[in-house]
């Protein structure tokens, strides 16, 4: 038995995690191997670079009950100052997927800015769904989203 748990550490840390696609229970869509918010990616890069950039294990910051990383200073502070604005919109889950009435995370590298807010999907085909009629998504993802997130954890 302990040699499978070694095994499993061992290719935990040759492998790069993958996003996960399946239905999960956190508020926030996190790494359960990293304890990373979106794969380690850096929310405010989207705005600042319009890109899925990683962040850099030296620019961390906790928020909403987890860790996200930065690329930089410069963005892990705005992130702290206003991480309603940068973080993604329902906590990273697919937007597409809440209006069906379930929570799937979305993949960092699926991504919009609408509004002046990040969305992330679980398949490119979502984002070009959500792409086509937002306003519709949105209206729908956010009804359905206070339900849907009271039986997410904390």
């Amino acid at each position: 038995m302990a040699f499978f748990g070694l095994l499993a550490g061992i290719l935990a840390a040759i492998w790069p995690p993958l996003p996960v696609a399946a239905t999960t229970t956190e508020r926030v869509v996190t790494n359960r191997y990293s304890g990373l918010a979106i794969e380690g990616f850096d929310p405010v890069a989207y705005f600042t670079d319009a890109a899925a950039t990683q962040g850099r294990p030296e620019f961390e910051a906790a928020a909403s009950g987890v860790v996200w990383r930065f690329r930089n200073e410069g963005n892990r502070a705005s992130f702290v100052a206003h991480p309603e604005i940068y973080g993604p919109q329902f906590g990273g889950y697919d937007p597409t997927d809440l209006v069906r009435g379930v929570t799937c995370a979305g993949n960092p590298r699926f991504w919009a800015v609408v509004g002046n807010r990040l969305y992330l999907f679980n398949r490119e085909r979502s984002r070009d769904a959500f792409a086509a009629d937002p306003a519709h998504f949105l209206n729908e993802a956010t009804a359905r989203w206070p339900e849907l997130a009271e039986n997410l954890a904390q």
